[in-house]
C-alpha cells in the first residue's frame, strides 16, 4: 500500500523510497489498511441490504433441504421420491373429491319439514325438558309459540320462515313482547344452527313468554298482519 510522500506499507514494514525498512507498530498498520478499504470505490458492487436478505433467505431455503435430503432416507434421490408421492398423493385424492367448495349455511328455517300443532310441539318440548335436553326443549317451546301464533291467525302460516322473521312479524302486532320475541328468536338461533347449548333458565323463559303471548291480543287485524308476509 502506498501512502503519503511515496511510503510504502507492508505488513509491518515501512519502505520509503531509497530508504531502508522501519518497522511499524501492528495497530497503526491495520488502521491504515482498514482506511484504505474502507474507501467506497471498493464497495460501489456490493449487494444492497435487500439483496442481502433475499440471499439469506435463499441460503436458509437451500440449508433446509439439504438437511431434509441429508435425513431423508437414499439422500437427495430419496428426497424427491417423497416430494414425488406426495405430489401424486395430493392429485389422486382432488381427482376423487373434486374441487373443495365452501358451504355457506343459511339460517335454519323454524319448522324444518315437520307439521306438528303447538300442542304436540309443546308435548315434545316438554318431554325434552324432563330428560333435561334443554337446547331441544328450547327449539320445540319456541316452535310451539309461532305455530300457536298461526293457529290464532296472527301470524299467516307460511313455510320456510325464520325465527327472526316470525320474531319481527310478531313484535310488530305485539309491540309489548317485542324485545322478548327478538331474545327468543336469537336463542333459538343459537342453539339451533350457532352450535352454542340452551340451559334450563332459557328454556323456562320461553315457557314464560309462550303463556304470555297466548293470552296477548294483537294490534292488528289477521288480513293485515299477512300484509307484512316476505
Amino acid at each position: 500500500m502506498r501512502g503519503p510522500g511515496g511510503t510504502i506499507t507492508a505488513g509491518r514494514f515501512a519502505v520509503r523510497g531509497g530508504d531502508i525498512p522501519v518497522d511499524t507498530s501492528r495497530v497503526p498498520a491495520r488502521e491504515a489498511a482498514r482506511d484504505e478499504l474502507s474507501d467506497p470505490m471498493y464497495h460501489q458492487h456490493d449487494p444492497n441490504l435487500l439483496e442481502r436478505g433475499i440471499d439469506r433467505f435463499w441460503d436458509w431455503i437451500g440449508g433446509l433441504f439439504d438437511g431434509a435430503a441429508g435425513a431423508g432416507p437414499g439422500g437427495p434421490v430419496g428426497l424427491v421420491v417423497i416430494s414425488l408421492a406426495v405430489v401424486a398423493l395430493a392429485a389422486a385424492l382432488w381427482w376423487r373429491l373434486g374441487t373443495p367448495q365452501r358451504t355457506i349455511r343459511t339460517p335454519e328455517t323454524l319448522f324444518g319439514d315437520t307439521t306438528r300443532s303447538a300442542a304436540d310441539h309443546r308435548t315434545a318440548a316438554a318431554a325434552h325438558a324432563d330428560a333435561k335436553r334443554w337446547t331441544e326443549a328450547v327449539q320445540e317451546r319456541m316452535r310451539a309459540l309461532v305455530r300457536s301464533l298461526e293457529d290464532r291467525a296472527v301470524l299467516d302460516a307460511r313455510p320456510g320462515r325464520t325465527a327472526d322473521e316470525a320474531a319481527a312479524d310478531a313484535g310488530r302486532l305485539l309491540p309489548a313482547h317485542a324485545a322478548r320475541l327478538r331474545t327468543a328468536a336469537r336463542v333459538f338461533d343459537d342453539v339451533t344452527y350457532g352450535g352454542r347449548t340452551a340451559d334450563e333458565a332459557a328454556y323456562l323463559t320461553l315457557c314464560t313468554l309462550d303463556r304470555d303471548i297466548e293470552t296477548a291480543k294483537p294490534l292488528l287485524t289477521a288480513g293485515t298482519a299477512g300484509g307484512g308476509a316476505l
